[in-house]
């Protein structure tokens, strides 16, 4: 099966097996209506794209579109100029994947937030790929052919994205829900999870959503099969509904930096959630601006 059909948004979560009929030019389902573009989506791994890829595909990485001091997303300026240099508008079809899917992830959502009407993620990302016997192709990434507009107002979902006065704003509301998508261990402020950021907590009044394994910023075994293909529906659902959160409510995500939110974000998208956004901010910025006590655990 190349498609889950138990998403609202089935089109949106291609298997390996598709990608791979896409490639080969074998007919397909719910193939791209018209221009489509393959990316890997990595942070300071170029080099590993390079030794081995996922034929066809181009290769953009994570601080293109984070900045730091608190890798946020960078300006809407920035963030278009690089759609436009990697050829993407509005209407092109976007194909992601990751060896790590939470950097996908990120670039899903902030696809989503700028307009682009067609993006997809790769279900079970590079590992999926590999585990269904397909060969690699090696090389550095093929110059892109960029874009000239982008074609329709940007960013055309603003409202999948909000700040810290959102958050304040988000949690006066009766329906407002804001889900931490961190570890127990996060939440209840036994340790940052992240060597950079130094203040241990949550946000008051954020409800505990799950990510993954403790000690572990990068698991999303809450969501994902151990071999990284998104859990059902229901079961995810079951995780917000323990946090009293039903669909129809405003709901946004939020972690340490962003990453593992944007899944959480793209599977509530799949799911049809109307009503969400990230926090982009996360808990990197929330403990700047409303500084809590230092920690007392160790950290990576």
């Amino acid at each position: 099966m190349h498609f889950r059909p138990d998403l609202a948004r089935w089109r949106q979560l291609p298997s390996p097996a598709w990608l791979a009929r896409l490639l080969d030019g074998v007919p397909v389902l719910a193939a791209p209506a018209g221009a489509w573009r393959l990316f890997e989506v990595g942070c300071d791994t170029e080099a590993a794209y390079r030794a081995g890829h996922i034929p066809g595909a181009g290769y953009i990485d994570t601080n293109r579109f984070e900045r730091l001091p608190l890798w946020n997303k960078v300006s809407d300026q920035a963030l278009l100029a690089l759609l436009l240099e990697h050829g993407i508008a509005h209407d092109t079809t976007v194909i992601l994947y990751g060896r790590n899917s939470l950097a996908a992830a990120r670039a899903a959502h902030l696809m989503l937030y700028a307009g682009v009407a067609d993006v997809r993620l790769l279900d079970g990302g590079l590992d999926g790929w590999l585990r269904a016997g397909r060969a690699l192709a090696q090389g550095a990434a093929p110059a892109p052919q960029p874009a000239p507009a982008f074609g329709a107002p940007f960013p055309a979902r603003p409202d999948f994205l909000i700040d810290s006065t959102g958050v304040r704003e988000l949690l006066r509301q009766p329906d407002g829900a804001l889900l931490s998508i961190r570890t127990w261990q996060e939440h209840v402020g036994a340790t940052s999870g992240y060597s950079y950021i130094d203040a241990c907590g949550d946000i008051p009044g954020a409800r505990w959503g799950r990510a993954g394994q403790d000690g572990d910023v990068h698991s999303m075994s809450e969501y994902q099969h151990a071999d990284g293909t998104m859990k059902s529906p229901a079961e995810i659902s079951a995780l917000w509904r323990q946090a009293g959160v039903e669909p129809g409510q405003r709901t946004a995500f939020y972690c340490g930096t962003g990453w593992r939110a944007s899944l959480a974000f793209f599977y509530a998208w799949l799911m049809d959630w109307g009503r969400i956004s990230v926090y982009d901010g996360g808990w990197c910025e929330w403990s700047r601006l409303n500084p809590p006590a230092a920690c007392s655990g160790s950290r990576p």
